[in-house]
């Protein structure tokens, strides 16, 4: 079972699609050893350091938060159906609601599109808030996403710190 790590009002809270099944049975997002985020979010200036999964509560201190859209663990994404999505969403949004982050970061684009419904998503700031709270889009860092290198991940992620930032 993987926990949320998050409290209310953070900067942002980073939503993974799902738990891998390494996450889940370690109880530590992000802890697959193929997973970029730990690194990904201390080089694009989110983090003073990197971040061990184990210490995955540690973001908190950043004012950054972690959950997922679905709580289902998969060893892929895309074993996840719609229905996964939809059974999610009400939950998704009591949470958010609770929490009130001043943004959502969605890593990958599959959760996004289906929580509004959208055909089209780009990366990066969305046009409409949901529930309050900016929308940014990620690119997911999973060791299966190489559609990203290291480099590209660090570039799209350091653009939502420097905005949250405001560098």
């Amino acid at each position: 079972m993987l926990t949320d790590i998050i409290s209310k009002n953070l900067e942002v809270i980073f939503v993974g699609i799902n738990p891998g099944l390494k996450s889940a049975e370690d109880g530590h997002h992000f802890s697959g050893r193929s997973n970029r985020f730990w690194k990904v979010l201390h080089l694009s200036g989110f983090t003073d350091y990197q971040i061990e999964p184990e210490n995955d509560t540690e973001i908190l201190n950043f004012d950054c938060g972690l959950t997922t859209a679905v709580a289902r663990a998969t060893s892929r994404a895309d074993e996840l159906s719609k229905e996964d999505f939809d059974e999610s969403l009400e939950f998704f949004k009591i949470k958010m609601n609770k929490f009130q982050p001043k943004y959502i970061a969605f890593l990958g684009k599959v959760a996004y599109k289906t929580f509004s419904g959208k055909k089209q998503i780009e990366w990066g700031l969305q046009s409409e808030a949901f529930l309050g709270s900016k929308v940014w889009v990620l690119p997911n860092t999973s060791g299966l996403n190489r559609g990203f290198s290291l480099e590209d991940l660090v570039i799209r992620y350091s653009e939502l710190y420097n905005v949250i930032n405001k560098k």
